[in-house]
């Protein structure tokens, strides 16, 4: 498995591994989640790593290009290679699956949904996007006959999978390198909801009207969550409520036997999950560090919002760490509005994960934006330099690393 790392290989390899397959993987650098891999017993190699001897397919995530060297030798050896969601549309078929979808709250609403299920002595078998604290990781071992993934629209890799029950959280535009407006988004759900059969059944919020596009021709039925009554959860903010809502839905569209008890006792269980408003601790001067993985607008602005509902008459600080120059562009006013919000921001330096892009725009053009946007913002170059800045915010001070590259280092650093 090359690129074992990542959030979804990493619990595709857990997954394999518990059907009693041998796994050896390799990833770029050492990380909390390579960590928690060999302490399972899969091995993994840091750098390019090789192929060994015995394997017999190769399994791939999107960062992996055609030339790498392993993937050369396998196609010279004439071993299968699947890319991650090619891996899991074959898992799908064999499985009952309930795939998680939607621009926001994708990952704590599956995270909520297997907590449910378990609850429920359903046996799931879950891959969720982020390390869930209920399990300690980000697979839940279960039986083979109920899957639980999260699916990303990314490329059209939802369209890999193939769900009796689909969650659709919401739909906004994202991914604005694959996909050039709303209208090629909303075609991506279409297909996807027009596959889940008769029998199925699609959750979503059917009033919105950029989702009421995408159901206009599905044979499922369609569930509104929105309608649905949950307790109140530790998690913050409005849309933390939303995504309670999706995922007792998707339970109860799974499940009809499911009594609302166990979803209540479920849901305000729930301990949340890696960098989703994660509380990291103080700094030595006592200001509050918590990590979220927010790396679209709405996402930044919806969890500033939330944090100052939360901790009234705090000072707000923020360290962004934008994601993608392609989104960084395309979402420039968005962010540069969102990143307002706060007391005081910082800008790091644009984290590019896929392909080179435009170079034409920078952190410093995201913080010039927010400052005429009535901000308080800076850029800085590095994350030694947001380190020593944030070291020296005061007691009653809320500070949140945001940002879907590794702004999460940071918040180690400074933390206790």
């Amino acid at each position: 498995m090359l690129g074992i790392g990542g959030i979804g290989m990493s619990g595709l390899a857990q997954l394999l591994k518990s059907q009693g397959k041998a796994i050896a993987g390799a990833d770029r650098e050492a990380s909390p989640v390579t960590i928690m891999l060999e302490e399972k017993g899969i091995t993994v190699e840091i750098g390019e790593g090789e192929l060994p001897e015995d394997a017999q397919m190769v399994i791939y995530s999107d960062a992996i290009p055609s030339w790498h060297p392993v993937r050369a030798q396998a196609r010279e050896l004439d071993l299968p290679e699947l890319s991650y969601f090619e891996a899991l549309g074959e898992i799908s078929k064999k499985m009952r699956t309930i795939a998680v979808a939607g621009t926001h709250g994708k990952t704590t609403t599956t995270g909520m949904l297997a907590k449910i299920l378990q609850f429920a002595e359903k046996k799931p078998t879950a891959i969720i996007g982020s390390i869930v604290r209920d399990f300690e990781s980000n697979f839940l071992a279960g039986s083979d006959k109920l899957f639980v993934v999260e699916a990303c629209e990314y490329r059209d890799h939802v369209l890999k999978l193939t769900p009796q029950i689909l969650v659709i959280t919401n739909l906004e535009l994202d991914h604005t390198d694959y996909f050039p407006d709303l209208t090629a988004l909303q075609n991506t759900f279409r297909i996807a909801a027009e596959k889940v059969p008769a029998h199925g059944y699609i959750v979503t919020n059917p009033s919105d009207p950029v989702i009421a596009v995408v159901l206009q021709n599905v044979s499922a039925t369609v569930i509104d969550f929105t309608k649905v009554a949950v307790a109140d959860t530790a998690l913050i903010g409005e849309f933390n409520k939303m995504n309670a809502r999706a995922a007792a839905a998707a339970a109860r569209a799974a499940f009809s036997d499911i009594e609302q008890g166990t979803i209540d006792r479920a849901l305000i269980d729930f301990k949340g999950s890696w960098r989703r408003f994660e509380y990291r601790g103080e700094t030595p001067l006592g200001a509050l560090v918590y990590d979220d993985y927010a790396h679209h607008p709405t996402a930044v602005e919806k969890t500033i919002i939330a944090a100052k509902e939360k901790f009234p008459g705090r000072r707000i600080v923020v360290a962004f760490h934008p994601h993608l120059h392609s989104r960084t562009q395309s979402f420039m006013h968005e962010f540069a509005r969102a990143l307002a919000l706060a007391d005081y921001s910082i800008v790091a330096p644009i984290y590019e994960a896929r392909t080179e892009e435009d170079h034409s725009i920078s952190n410093e053009t995201l913080a010039e934006r927010t400052r005429e946007a009535g901000g308080n913002c800076v850029a800085m170059q590095s994350f030694d330099e947001i380190r020593d800045a944030l070291l020296k915010e005061p007691q009653g001070t809320l500070i949140i690393t945001m940002g879907a590259g590794d702004i999460y280092k940071v918040a180690e650093q400074i933390a206790d």
